[in-house]
């Protein structure tokens, strides 16, 4: 068929009338594959050519669907609106509407096709969704003369919530699309009756996969899949979908697995329609100077654009990066604009009850409401067809996060995605620059995947031994073949063994018991006698009679969190309350405030924290848990554009800057603050001042007023990479100036400070780190740290060493707390304990990024990567941030625009009038 053929519709029906010459030949491609009635009901829905889309079908779907015809693996990657979803389910529902016709007895009472969702919002969306092509091909069969009736092709949703009665009508009356979740179905697989109803699945559609694919559920899944290829009778067509994630490939292995343990991964179809839509994407910033301009002006110019933005579109979605930004925004707006009421605007987060959320996500999709303000709880799932604007406050610090939101902004192929970013600080105002310019590029953050998590195996390896009892071989293959796990070593298998069969000394006595056991499959006599198997055949199976509840009651990947009572050491005074993610950040000596006052950590025991009263300024700013940090990948596109600009100010200074800035896609107060920022940094401290890819500049403070040394170290990688470099190196600097070291950390860099009588050689310190000590100095650094405590706690949950539900007793974080607190000095003693290995091994992998550390470290070591320190008076303008970092905390606290306020006054008391007199003169000629 060549491009002049007409495409023929295997139809006599006249009712499917449209124009022929329209349609492109690959949209006849894709149309033949379908059955009369779907082709019928596509027509009816989608019936009218769409020049964006080339034809009848969006690219996503024109890509896939052929594929999944085919039974073909297939992970799709394609923005919010375009389609995906139906792509997905499309030649599925074709599959079951023909095989039920062709069938005698139609299809099974059992389930064909798994959706998995991260979120129940998703897939309660997603079931209603199925409604409307499942009931239109019904129809239309049903006025079809001469054609019998199309039987009942079912579909329910399934989680945590689904009621008992709904269960067991599933098992009477088993949907052929089951909706669920990563913790659900791992469940299912070890329910006696439902896991008989997954023998059929062919299909199994995994949507939002990059938003799995980064955790733990993701690695949980992973290893439930491939439980389920074990168990069903043919092989099963996985498809995954994502908006935004990179590198695909990898995470196209990550969906499909493996056919044999350490071989290659199964095939797997890329359809890349990432692009398929058009963005508009600009940044803002409310002056062109945010370092003068007053908190008062900043706010009025914010709020006065974000009213113009919403006035002039339909509907408006507004991020935020923390929860209380979500609801002073909204607050704002009411107060300032009469526009804005409880019938047109609202917010949604995670802290508001289901209730609220629903309300607000029914009156979002139906378009009646002008504004809705969020943080991260909107950025997957629902449909928002009325959306045609997205504006996100503040850095939101991955280009794929970028997209993610912006996505959720013209929910169709053919409307241009329109977002707008506007930046409260000089810091984000350049992240900002960087992410608008590289999204319009097609770059995307790639998406780093844990390996080898030993809590995740210990619940799939006892599941599988409490299902039935098998050989030992099968139950590891099963788990290699996950993505995860292709690289799990027999020494690390051994380890979790050891703890699962309880083999150590003195672990029972602490109410920790054997959950397997492992014998070879001993003579007739034996005790693990089982004739199917020949004698010597290692073989696994359950431990205690309650194995399976405590299973089903206790597995998932999710862990509970607490608020943690803050109390003085002194008088036993409550004082307030943290978020327990907040002590990830509070060593011994670290201040912060709460209430307006200002507290010196000390020491923590279970859920309480114990502080001394202290006039010292923050150490650790009180939105540190809440935000996203800034992802590696463009932590280094940073560095990439601060050299660009460089080489710019070198051949003619501010004003060829100025120039190359409104290539991108900023406004001319952005490129004018930008511009005056690495002028004032040139002018006051040399382009060696600044960090590139092939420079580390680190600069000195005496801050004779606080008798503090700091040292604020560049390292432009994002806060996890800081988090961790910043550890090792106070960890180093502790034990050359013999005095506590304490660390501020920020997306930009960090600040190391001491008193002011000590001093130590950073810059040789850094350079004599040899790549292969990071690791352990890490893990030596972790040793007695809050942050140790917790992810043991979470860890051991995981791996069912301490139970949350037993009984009918259900244990709080806190309790739970209180327990691996008691556990913890007893585990660390045992050698090699799979429990303690995995807590050091997700804190330094997955939350401190060991691999890019000790590629830092190597660079340095290689002589890639200079390392450029300067003594300075006062801090310098890229350094603004560090040094404001916590004296900017309580407005912070109460504003997240307020931030430039404090930035203006610190700036003013660090650097001196003095000096800044000097660069404003230089500004105003500007």
């Amino acid at each position: 068929m060549d491009g002049n053929e007409r495409l023929e519709l295997p139809v006599s029906d006249d009712s499917l009338s449209f124009d022929p010459d329209a349609a492109s030949v690959e949209d006849a491609d894709v149309f033949d594959l379908l059955e009369p009635a779907v082709q019928e009901w596509w027509l009816d829905e989608f019936g009218e050519f769409v020049p964006e889309n080339g034809g009848f079908f969006t690219p996503p779907q024109r890509g896939a669907i052929p594929k999944i015809h085919q039974g073909t693996n297939t992970l799709i990657c394609a923005p919010t609106g375009s389609g995906k979803t139906l792509a997905s389910f499309t030649s599925i529902l074709n599959t079951l509407y023909e095989r039920d016709r062709e069938e005698p007895d139609g299809l099974e009472n059992s389930v064909y096709c798994l959706y998995v969702s991260p979120l129940k919002s998703l897939a309660n969306d997603i079931h209603r969704n199925l409604e409307v092509p499942l009931e239109g091909i019904e129809d239309i069969v049903a006025e079809r003369d001469g054609e019998e009736s199309m039987g009942e092709l079912r579909h329910a949703i399934r989680h945590g919530d689904t009621d008992s009665s709904d269960r067991q009508k599933m098992l009477e009356e088993t949907p052929h699309i089951l909706n669920t979740t990563p913790e659900t179905l791992a469940i299912l697989l070890n329910s006696p009756k439902f896991r008989e109803k997954l023998r059929t699945v062919e299909y199994v559609i995994v949507d939002e996969i990059h938003s799995l694919a980064a955790g733990k559920r993701g690695t949980h899944l992973a290893v439930s899949l491939e439980r389920l290829e074990a168990m069903t009778e043919g092989e099963i067509t996985r498809i995954g979908c994502s908006a935004t994630i990179e590198p695909l490939s990898r995470v196209a292995e990550f969906l499909v697995g493996r056919d044999t343990p350490g071989g290659q991964p199964r095939n797997c179809e890329i359809v890349d329609a990432r692009f398929a839509r058009e963005f508009d994407l600009q940044l803002e910033c409310p002056t062109d100077d945010l370092i003068n301009t007053s908190r008062e002006v900043v706010q009025e110019r914010f709020y006065r654009t974000l009213h113009e933005h919403v006035q002039e579109h339909t509907n408006t979605l507004v991020f935020t990066n923390t929860r209380s930004g979500a609801e002073r925004v909204l607050h704002n707006l009411r107060e300032r604009f009469d526009a804005y009421d409880e019938d047109n605007s609202g917010c949604h987060h995670g802290s508001l009850s289901k209730d609220v959320r629903q309300d607000v996500e029914e009156r979002l999709k139906s378009g009646d409401l002008d504004v809705v303000t969020s943080s991260t709880s909107l950025e997957l799932g629902i449909d928002m067809p009325h959306v045609d604007l997205v504006v996100q406050v503040g850095s939101p610090k991955s280009v794929a996060a970028l997209l993610q939101r912006v996505g959720r902004a013209g929910h169709r192929v053919g409307q241009t995605v329109t977002g707008r970013v506007i930046a409260l600080d000089r810091d984000e105002l350049l992240e900002c620059a960087v992410m608008l310019t590289k999204a319009r590029d097609g770059f995307v953050d790639s998406v780093s995947i844990p390996e080898n998590a030993q809590d995740v195996a210990t619940q799939h390896v006892y599941g599988m031994a409490i299902a039935e009892i098998r050989p030992e071989a099968e139950l590891k293959g099963i788990l290699r073949r996950a993505y995860p796990y292709r690289n799990y070593s027999e020494a690390e298998y051994e380890s979790l063994m050891r703890y699962l069969t309880a083999e150590y000394a003195g672990l029972e006595e602490k109410n920790v018991y054997a959950k397997v056991w492992r014998d070879e499959n001993d003579p007739p006599d034996g005790d693990h006698h089982y004739e199917e198997y020949p004698v010597g055949k290692r073989l696994i199976g359950k431990r205690g009679r309650l194995a399976r509840v405590i299973y089903m009651t206790n597995i998932g990947t999710i862990p509970d969190s607490f608020t943690c009572d803050v109390k003085t050491r002194a008088s036993d005074e409550w004082v307030g309350q943290l978020d327990e993610q907040y002590l990830d950040t509070l060593e011994k000596g670290d201040v912060f405030v709460l209430g307006g006052d200002h507290f010196e950590y000390r020491y923590r025991r279970g859920s309480q924290v114990y502080v001394d009263r202290t006039s010292s300024r923050p150490t650790v700013p009180s939105w540190y848990s809440e935000r996203l940090p800034l992802s590696y990948d463009l932590g280094c596109e940073i560095l990439a554009f601060q050299d660009a600009l460089r080489e710019r100010y070198e051949d003619g200074g501010p004003p060829r800057v100025r120039a190359w800035l409104r290539e991108f896609p900023l406004d001319d107060d952005s490129v004018r603050a930008i511009a005056r920022l690495f002028d004032y940094q040139y002018q006051y401290a040399g382009p060696e001042s600044v960090s590139t890819p092939d420079r580390l500049a680190i600069e000195v403070v005496r801050d004779r007023e606080e008798y503090e040394r700091h040292y604020y170290v560049h390292s432009s990688y994002g806060r996890k990479v800081n988090d961790g470099l910043s550890r090792l190196l106070a960890y180093r600097c502790a034990q050359e100036a013999t005095a506590n070291i304490r660390v501020a950390v920020a997306d930009n860099g960090f600040v190391l400070s001491m008193p002011l009588n000590r001093k130590v050689d950073l810059e040789g310190i850094i350079e004599d780190i040899e790549p292969e000590q990071v690791r352990e100095d890490l893990r030596v650094s972790l040793s007695g740290t809050d942050l140790l405590q917790r992810y043991f706690r979470i860890n051991a949950t995981r791996s069912l060493m301490i139970l949350k539900r037993y009984k009918g007793y259900e244990k709080s974080a806190s309790e739970q707390q209180v327990s691996s607190e008691m556990l913890l000095g007893f585990a660390e003693d045992l050698e090699e304990f799979a429990v303690i290995e995995e807590t050091y091994r997700e804190i330094v992998e997955d939350k401190l990024n060991v691999d890019e550390i000790e590629d830092i470290v190597s660079a340095i070591d290689a002589g890639e990567l200079t390392v450029s320190r300067q003594l300075l008076d006062s801090p310098t303008p890229r350094a603004f941030g560090l040094a404001t970092l916590s004296a900017s905390d309580v407005v912070l606290a109460e504003d997240e625009s307020a931030a430039l306020q404090a930035f203006h006054e610190r700036v003013l008391e660090e650097i001196g009038e003095e000096s800044m007199a000097g660069l404003t003169a230089a500004s105003e000629e500007e």
